[in-house]
């Protein structure tokens, strides 16, 4: 019996949202997560990421419907605003619950 237990708990590994679980990405939503919405700058800024490498993982957010992009002029200058929408917040939900059961379900 321990056995399929071991293996129902290996399953929820596999199971993750790996667009989420990849840590810059990750980190991303959990920024997004707390506020209404955030600047491209202040991301990069608050994750370390490169311009490039923040774009890069932003583009795989947005292409897995997770977070909304606005792009906008303030005094001629581009501005991207980017939020997390309402299937980003359940995916991110959802990860979050899947992640709390593998951890408390470990061994030891």
């Amino acid at each position: 019996m321990a056995d399929k237990k071991e293996s129902d708990d290996l399953k929820r590994v596999v199971d993750i949202d790996r667009v989420i679980h990849e840590p810059a990405r990750f980190l991303i939503l959990a920024y997004l997560y707390v506020v209404d919405s955030a600047d491209f700058l202040f991301l990069m800024n608050q994750t370390g990421l490169t311009r490039g490498n923040l774009s890069s993982h932003l583009t795989k957010l947005e292409e897995a419907g997770y977070i909304n992009v606005q792009k906008e002029f303030v005094n001629k200058i581009p501005r991207t605003i980017l939020s997390l929408n309402a299937q980003g917040r359940v995916a991110f939900d959802d990860y979050r619950k899947q992640m709390k059961q593998v951890l408390d379900n470990l061994p030891g």
